[in-house]
């Protein structure tokens, strides 16, 4: 079965700009046409596809993505190499989401502090508000 690319964009999150961007620069190579000339794609490359957006929006440049495309149409002798820079790119990723919830960590403090002085905050517009070691006098 083919999917047009309006399948495609719809049911993947992605522009046709960025489809035809992927063609152009080989990330996304053989792409079929319909009998009227507009791009249709397999399963296959639809797989692909969804596989090229998850390492670019967990940060793997394109240029590492066509290199990890190249390795993996040289067949099996890469594996160990495409393996390596999925490990790698995991590890990235991974440091990215700690470092998150570290700042999450410190958003829900400061919202915790918000809720634990509010009453006070709205009874009395002098009240000295204090979060991270930080003081603000409420002005009116």
């Amino acid at each position: 079965m083919l999917y047009s690319m309006t399948y495609v964009v719809e049911n993947l999150n992605v522009s046709a700009k960025t489809l035809r961007f992927y063609e152009e620069q080989g990330i996304l190579p053989n792409i079929s046409r319909d009998e009227k000339g507009r791009r249709v794609y397999s399963k296959q490359q639809i797989d692909w596809i969804s596989f090229i957006r998850c390492l670019k929006e967990t940060g793997m440049p394109l240029s590492k993505i066509k290199n990890y495309k190249e390795l993996y149409e040289s067949g099996n002798t890469t594996y160990l190499q495409r393996e390596e820079m999925l490990m790698q790119h995991k590890l990235e990723v991974q440091k990215k989401i700690d470092e998150s919830f570290k700042h999450l960590e410190e958003i829900n403090y400061k919202i915790a502090m918000y809720e634990l002085q509010k009453e006070e905050v709205m009874k009395n517009p002098d009240y000295n508000f204090k979060c991270h070691g930080m003081e603000s006098k409420i002005v009116n």
